[in-house]
């Protein structure tokens, strides 16, 4: 199956606030994921394995409790939290790398890592667990597979284009991850009422004859 990208990122946006985030965070993680599936990777399965960790439930214990040293949150950072910040705070780049610790499902950290390169017009070096990704604002390097967890991120100024990810124009989600953001954007809709189901029902109560 295949959708466009607008489908994708309005999909996206949906699941991520059914899933108990706000609609700011769910704006950004349906720009991360389309930016995913244009780099061809699975933004789908990537959004669709986080929102599966309930991490909303407890906003709080998944964020950094502090940015000018490692970044470490009670339990594993959440990359809707971390990467907006990681945005936010590029400067900090400037002085040496950002560490993060446990970080769960660090691709979503990429885009936002784009994000901080575009601020500081240069490629980035994101290093999850040792293996290295290098993005700027028009391109990344990245392999196929990417890891659900990391114990360390590292993110640093720097990084040469190698072998350059091929730009995709629609979205291709394994079915499986595309039932799972709707069910989750399937909450945010509200439940049908009796007016609303006369009003669909055409004729409701009126009697034109």
């Amino acid at each position: 199956m295949n959708f466009s990208l607008n489908e994708m990122e309005a999909t996206a946006k949906r699941a991520t606030r059914g899933a108990g985030y706000s609609w700011g965070q769910a704006e950004e993680a349906s720009k991360a994921a389309r930016w995913l599936c244009v780099q061809g990777l699975d933004g789908a399965g990537i959004l669709s394995s986080l929102l599966e960790q309930g991490l909303a439930s407890d906003p709080a214990a998944h964020r950094p409790r502090q940015i000018d040293r490692l970044w470490q949150g009670q339990r594993a950072l959440c990359p809707l939290s971390a990467g907006p910040l990681l945005s936010d705070a590029a400067h900090l780049l400037k002085t040496g790398p950002i560490e993060m610790q446990y970080v769960a499902v660090p691709a979503l950290m990429l885009p936002f890592a784009r994000h901080a390169a575009r601020i500081l017009n240069e490629a980035l070096t994101i290093e999850i667990d040792a293996v290295q990704f290098v993005v700027s604002e028009g391109w990344l390097v990245a392999q196929d597979s990417l890891p659900e967890a990391a114990h360390e991120v590292v993110v640093s100024r720097g990084g040469a284009p190698t072998t350059l990810r091929e730009q995709q124009t629609r979205a291709y989600p394994d079915p499986q991850d595309w039932d799972t953001l709707n069910r989750f954007a399937h909450r945010t809709y509200a439940p049908a009422t009796e007016e609303s189901r006369l009003l669909g029902a055409g004729s409701g109560l009126s009697d034109n004859d």
